[in-house]
């Protein structure tokens, strides 16, 4: 979009927070990038440059803007709405592959060279990996400086910096600020961190979000000792690269709240990823919204309730599990199940708040559960030790870097593995906006009493028209029933 001068310029003179995340302004005659949303006086047409990363601008010597602060501008849906090889790059540098593996790491997740992987983000983002890795690292700085008391030293290291050199330079240069600057500035909150490891934080999104369907799923199927609702928020453990987290999300009008407790605070810009990758808060609900209303049997759902989001997962392995325990039962039967693996074979974890128990179980853990202790049907067993076992030695991977339509393919080679099964993993887990569930009982009763066609074939083709957010029309035909995931848990 920023090469669309004359759309970007409506923006800015608008203030439209819709596009936060979309572009960046530059400001040629100061010398600071903004997000279009910025409360200032927009500056002149000819004194303006756009830019598709906040990596971008700062690669070209613009500093951060004090009052909107553009780098914290919910991400660009772009990255969730596509599949190719720049899409899958920016969701593996969001979730820290280059600060842990290097941009060699980046590129053999992806199976490309390191040379290629430059060229393409360099011709689309106007910045490298590393570019793109460092704006993030100062965001997760500028984060902690202002929420807690940790040393400078501890903030550097624990943001992916190298030195304590390079963490105070690249402050300075991004925010104009010193780090001490910083946090002399940040407005004092008693929700902030008070101990190693905790934080209070506030994820934004792109208005509106229905919360009602998004923590309503996610209560309903919680798994005990993993996932739980209490007092208004969400909580579960998170089983992340350096150790392990516990987060508690809490939805509120312009924000998602979020306490993050981390055994190892290099794991926060993973944790953050993760948590809005959960929530679906990159998401672009106007585009997803206007596209469905075209339809006149799905626009009166979508005008009663706006901005529903896809509930997604933070473990894909998890998702992939807990698929395959569902099958066929009930969300009631689906947690006893998973409930019974985490206790027998997830790693315990120290709840502060208590009630969170365990981490869900690796796939490595789950490859040598003995399969005459699994209390489900023989046929389903095969799926999933199949599964655990593919997962386990790496031949199937559901990370966030893999091809949708290949990932699809190999999921339905697996035994036990139908269109239903593959596809809803490819909705919550590989997060395809795409995926569709035609043979689900639910999404065909709703068809049904809206006047769709309500056979799989025929809905299909129907649903055509709803490309690419079929998965967020799924959850407005979900939306219809009374079941308890559609409802926000009082």
């Amino acid at each position: 979009m920023h090469t669309d001068t004359e759309r970007c310029v409506r923006a800015v003179r608008s203030k439209d927070a819709r596009f936060d995340g979309w572009f960046f302004t530059a400001v040629l005659t100061t010398g600071i990038y903004c997000r279009p949303s910025c409360p200032v006086v927009p500056p002149k047409p000819e004194n303006m440059t756009f830019h598709p990363s906040a990596a971008s601008c700062q690669q070209a010597g613009f500093r951060a803007c004090k009052r909107c602060r553009p780098d914290t501008s919910p991400g660009s849906p772009e990255w969730n709405r596509r599949a190719d090889l720049t899409a899958r790059a920016m969701r593996l540098i969001a979730d820290g592959v280059v600060d842990r593996e290097g941009v060699p790491g980046l590129a053999a997740r992806l199976g490309y060279s390191t040379r290629q992987i430059e060229r393409q983000l360099l011709a689309e983002l106007g910045a490298g990996p590393l570019a793109l890795a460092r704006a993030q690292r100062a965001q997760t700085a500028r984060l902690l400086v202002e929420t807690t008391p940790l040393p400078m030293a501890d903030v550097a290291f624990a943001a992916g910096f190298s030195s304590v050199r390079t963490f105070n330079d690249t402050v300075r240069e991004v925010f104009a600020l010193s780090p001490s600057e910083l946090r002399t500035r940040a407005p004092h909150s008693s929700a902030a961190g008070t101990t190693p490891g905790a934080l209070s934080l506030r994820l934004p999104f792109r208005a509106p979000l229905n919360p009602d369907n998004l923590f309503g799923h996610l209560a309903a199927t919680a798994v005990p000792g993993v996932e739980e609702w209490r007092e208004g928020a969400y909580r579960r453990t998170l089983r992340l690269p350096y150790g392990h987290g516990i987060v508690a999300l809490t939805p509120n009008p312009d924000h998602v709240a979020c306490r993050l407790t981390l055994s190892d605070l290099r794991d926060l810009t993973v944790a953050i990823s993760r948590c809005r990758r959960l929530l679906d808060l990159d998401a672009d609900p106007a585009a997803v919204d206007d596209q469905l209303r075209t339809d006149e049997l799905l626009a009166p759902l979508v005008d009663k309730a706006p901005g529903r989001r896809v509930p997604r997962t933070v473990d894909e392995a998890e998702f992939a599990v807990r698929a395959v325990l569902g099958q066929q039962v009930s969300t009631a039967a689906a947690r006893t199940h998973a409930a019974r693996l985490v206790t027998a074979h997830g790693d315990p974890v120290d709840d502060p708040e208590g009630g969170l128990t365990h981490l869900f179980p690796s796939a490595a853990a789950l490859a040598e559960v003995d399969p005459d202790t699994l209390a489900m049907p023989r046929t389903r067993r095969t799926t999933f030790t199949t599964l655990v076992s593919h997962l386990a030695d790496g031949s199937l991977n559901l990370g966030v870097e893999g091809d949708w339509a290949e990932t699809r393919a190999r999921l339905l080679a697996l035994p036990g593995f139908g269109p239903w099964t593959a596809d809803v993993i490819a909705m919550r887990a590989l997060g395809d906006p795409d995926a569709f569930l035609p043979t689900d009982l639910g999404v065909r009763r709703a068809a049904a009493e809206l006047g769709l066609p309500s056979t799989p074939a025929a809905l299909t083709a129907r649903a055509a028209a709803w490309r690419p957010w079929r998965a967020y029309a799924v959850q407005y035909l979900w939306a219809t029933d009374s079941h308890p995931i559609n409802f926000l848990p009082v």
